[in-house]
């Protein structure tokens, strides 16, 4: 049994606290597009993960860790760790079925204005968005998960989602009108198609994650608090989709790993590191 509890903002009447099987976990993904408050790191693992990305923050810089950190999958095994840990692992199979390929990874962190002075004096924010919009595959959904790190809430620029709009299909994305946007195609979908009045925020203590489909609309408020928003990033996609090719959408795919069940298809290639071994 994972432990699961859904935070709408708005008058839903699935707003509850809940304890829930996988197929439960399928139904409401299913209907809604997203599952949000999912533990998966106890108070050690998080420990160890904090310590491990404070080294990178060390390294690189905050500034260049506010984005940079791409496909790090490849290079760390603490990090490969995380996209493969079991609580995560049960609960992508349970949206994605039993056959599932890592696409992609990325740290994102909203750091205190303090910490990573604005640019120009604009906040970072993200834009209403699909994620599958400008991501070049077909054949399957994508799952995109957020492993919080730090503590997100509303003041640090919580996750926000639109409950069933990946029933609608990819919707059309234009420039972002506001500077700041951290996407990096700069894409936006146009007010008058995003319902933003129906949306529902995603809070989430430190270690938990959300997941949500890659045709659900989402975006992010910019931190302004005195207080970092971190998280880890990770795509996944059931091992049906296949690239394609598409001039609004040129994409490679050089850290694909099989991380569970069996790839019969072979639409992407197996770039397992040779420190990660399948467990599923």
């Amino acid at each position: 049994m994972t432990s699961i509890r859904l935070y709408p903002v708005s008058n839903h009447s699935w707003n509850c606290t809940m304890k829930t099987d996988t197929n439960q976990m399928k139904d409401f993904y299913d209907a809604n597009g997203y599952l949000t408050a999912i533990d998966v790191l106890d108070g050690k693992e998080l420990f160890k993960a904090q310590k491990e990305h404070g080294k990178l923050e060390e390294k690189f810089g905050k500034e260049y860790a506010q984005y940079n950190l791409h496909n790090i999958h490849m290079q760390y095994e603490w990090v490969m760790n995380l996209a493969t840990h079991p609580n995560l692992l049960r609960a992508i199979t349970a949206v994605l079925g039993p056959n599932v390929i890592l696409l992609d990874s990325r740290f994102i962190c909203k750091y205190p204005a303090s910490e990573v002075p604005h640019k120009e004096d604009t906040a970072p924010y993200v834009a209403w968005h699909q994620d599958i919009k400008y991501w070049g595959f077909e054949g399957g959904p994508v799952a995109s998960v957020w492993l919080a790190f730090d503590d997100v809430d509303a003041e640090n620029g919580v996750l926000q989602i639109i409950p069933g709009s990946h029933s609608k299909g990819i919707l059309e994305h234009k420039t972002a009108e506001i500077p700041g946007n951290m996407l990096t195609a700069n894409q936006e979908i146009p007010k008058n198609l995003v319902n933003a009045e129906d949306s529902v925020e995603c809070p989430l203590k430190a270690g938990q994650m959300s997941v949500h489909d890659g045709l659900t609309v989402h975006a992010s408020e910019p931190n302004m608090s005195n207080r970092r928003r971190c998280g880890f990033v990770i795509r996944y996609v059931p091992t049906t989709a296949y690239p394609v090719k598409d001039p609004e959408r040129p994409r490679t795919f050089p850290a694909t790993v099989l991380v569970a069940g069996s790839d019969e298809y072979k639409h992407f290639k197996d770039h397992a590191p040779n420190f990660f071994t399948k467990a599923l």
